[in-house]
């Protein structure tokens, strides 16, 4: 490695960092101490168990004399490492108020100086064989940008003033976007999961052939508009339109709308990072369920895309690689982001909500973990859950690609998830 990568290394997790702690500019110590579900992380247990990640799978082995910060951080930062020892109970998170806020800002600035001394240019050698796990805890904290965000959108959302964490962002009128089109896919033997070459988590490969029967995809998300219709048609009493699991979820949490919406005397509104604003009827539907979004497909007269059409389909709508690359933080998805290049002229493919679909989270052919505790980053998860494709507009910049599979069980619904129509032709 060449001294101009060392140094773009460090730019790199300087930047990462950096935009870790724009994101909590905003917010106070009591905001960042709030645990409202067990799947929410209160903001300060992010900011000291994405730290705790730099120090336990980097600095500890890697840079000679490293003082750990405070021993009690193994315990209470670590997530779900069962290989790196005992940890404190996700759902208690909450209870955390010790450490203080200030003394989570001196851990990370303490971890920072340790991690500039480990990426020195004169550790050339060292930072060479490193360089995978450094980038993996790179795209680890930018997960974790993403989670603050939804994770916030949480605990405000249940302040009885529904106050914002970001000030600006009028929702506004989004551009109309018309009645959905459908995007045709010839089908046969394609290829799915990422090459060799540039970072990618091991859940996306190994690279394989899969065969896909003629297919077609709507052009655009489904918007809010199109779900209203679903909502005033009697879609949340139906139960002929749901998963046996979805309409338990129905009746028991008394599901009617997305997870944001609030019905005023005369409209929908819904909470956003900037507060409570009207619906935007053209703005893609957000905060679904898996079951919630089934649900919208049977009733639509069409089904959810399988993970490797959705793959197939964004690599002929952005080329093999499919990153994007997306700033700021938004309210709620663009409704009138740009066509995909090419022929295929599919919308909002990359960065506007996580798309749902069929396919349960489950193992490539020929995969593999990764050996240690790193191993259990993926693979562990690959039971119960379903895949989620193309990004929000709450994911990192550049975080996102083509092949990159996001999971999640089928009634979570504080992700910023929404819902892509597929059909057989």
């Amino acid at each position: 490695m060449d001294d101009m990568r060392q140094v773009s290394l460090l730019t790199r997790y300087t930047a990462v960092r950096d935009r870790t702690q724009s994101l909590v500019a905003g917010l106070s110590a009591e905001d960042m101490l709030v645990q409202t579900m067990p799947d929410v992380s209160p903001t300060k247990w992010h900011l000291a168990h994405t730290t705790w990640f730099w120090e336990t799978f980097l600095l500890r082995e890697n840079l000679e004399g490293y003082q750990e910060f405070s021993p009690e951080f193994n315990y209470l930062f670590n997530s779900y490492y069962d290989g790196i020892g005992e940890r404190h109970p996700r759902p208690e998170r909450g209870f955390l108020s010790r450490p203080s806020l200030s003394e989570v800002m001196d851990y990370r600035a303490h971890t920072d100086a340790a991690m500039a001394r480990l990426l020195a240019v004169d550790q050339d050698s060292k930072n060479a064989r490193l360089e995978p796990l450094i980038q993996l805890g790179l795209a680890h904290e930018e997960q974790h940008q993403e989670l603050m965000l939804t994770d916030i959108k949480h605990v405000l959302s249940r302040h009885p003033f529904a106050p914002a964490a970001y000030a600006g962002g009028d929702a506004g009128e989004a551009a109309p976007v018309g009645e959905p089109g459908w995007v045709g896919f010839d089908g046969g033997e394609v290829a799915i999961g990422i090459e060799a070459g540039g970072f990618h988590f091991d859940n996306e490969g190994p690279p394989h052939k899969t065969i896909l029967t003629p297919y077609a995809l709507a052009d655009r998300l489904a918007t809010n508009r199109d779900y209203g219709d679903f909502i005033a048609d009697g879609g949340y009493t139906t139960p002929s339109l749901w998963l046996s699991d979805g309409w338990a979820r129905v009746r028991s949490e008394g599901w009617s709308a997305p997870l944001y919406w609030r019905r005023s005397e005369t409209r929908w509104e819904e909470f956003t990072l900037h507060g409570q604003q009207p619906v935007t009827p053209d703005a893609p539907v957000i905060h679904l369920s898996y079951y919630e979004a089934s649900a919208f497909a049977e009733w639509s007269g069409a089904r959810l895309p399988g993970e490797a059409e959705w793959e197939h389909a964004a690599r002929k709508c952005r080329g093999a690689d499919g990153r994007f690359a997306q700033a700021g933080i938004s309210a709620h998805p663009s409704a009138a982001s740009p066509p995909g290049s090419g022929p295929t002229r599919l919308r909002q493919m990359f960065g506007d909500a996580w798309e749902w679909t069929r396919s349960d989270y489950c193992a490539y052919p020929r995969y593999r973990p990764a050996a240690g505790a790193v191993g259990e980053y993926n693979g562990k998860f690959m039971s119960g859950q379903y895949v989620l494709r193309g990004g929000s507009c709450a994911t990192a910049p550049g975080h996102v690609r083509a092949s990159y599979r996001n999971f999640f069980p089928p009634e979570a619904r504080w992700q910023f998830s929404g819902v892509r129509l597929a059909r057989d032709i």
